[in-house]
């Protein structure tokens, strides 16, 4: 399954064979660059193009709705503006605010990562996740959820409202990766406060604001 271990993999992997794509943060402090520099050496030049094309202010970064307008689903909507924010802030790394090109290359390359991992789990080819395909991915990822809570999860992610017939619309790209992203974090934030590992936690009120609040 070496599909989810890429060699330029940003941080080892926490448990669960796929997980790799849940664990890779950018560390390195980046270089700005101008249009009229030129992309950095070694880059690509049809992203540094990309780049310069969504840089509609000229500035040399992204600010987060110019990021929106560089990411798109596989039926070429936008992303989601909340997952556009969240990736905002994972490659964000010198927290101006924006993303620079060395940030967006990094991001670039995660997002092309977390595409193999969702056309390998959309097993009917829908451009879509459905539930089964939701309880497989978080399986290999090593979370095995109750019916129950994947279905919260398929709802809240879905990609339109629920119908008051049949299963949820399904989970387009960016909001499966922000699902995803959601429940390691989460996952993880348990796991510290579970000290005595037994599966149960004590939380005040505050605790359990600040956990919600720092959710992706």
């Amino acid at each position: 399954m070496s599909y989810y271990t890429p060699a330029n993999a940003y941080a080892s992997s926490p448990p669960g064979g796929f997980s790799q794509n849940l664990s890779r943060y950018p560390s390195s402090r980046p270089r700005p660059y101008s249009h009229h520099q030129g992309p950095p050496a070694g880059s690509d030049p049809q992203l540094w193009q990309w780049f310069c094309a969504v840089d509609t202010d000229r500035s040399g970064a992204l600010s987060v709705t110019e990021l929106q307008d560089a990411l798109v689903n596989g039926n070429w909507t936008k992303f989601d503006l909340d997952t556009v924010k969240m990736l905002m802030n994972i490659f964000d790394t010198d927290r101006s605010g924006t993303i620079g090109f060395n940030e967006f290359a990094g991001l670039w390359k995660y997002i092309a990562e977390w595409q193999r991992v969702f056309k390998h789990f959309d097993r009917d080819h829908s451009g879509s996740i459905e539930g089964r395909e939701l309880a497989e991915a978080l399986r290999s990822f090593g979370y095995n959820l109750s019916p129950p809570l994947l279905q919260a999860l398929e709802i809240r992610y879905a990609s339109g409202a629920p119908s008051a017939y049949g299963p949820p619309p399904g989970i387009t790209f960016d909001r499966f990766v922000r699902a995803c992203v959601t429940v390691k974090t989460l996952t993880e934030t348990f796991q510290r406060a579970d000290q005595d590992n037994d599966g149960w936690i004590q939380l005040n009120y505050e605790d359990f604001l600040k956990i919600s609040l720092n959710a992706p």
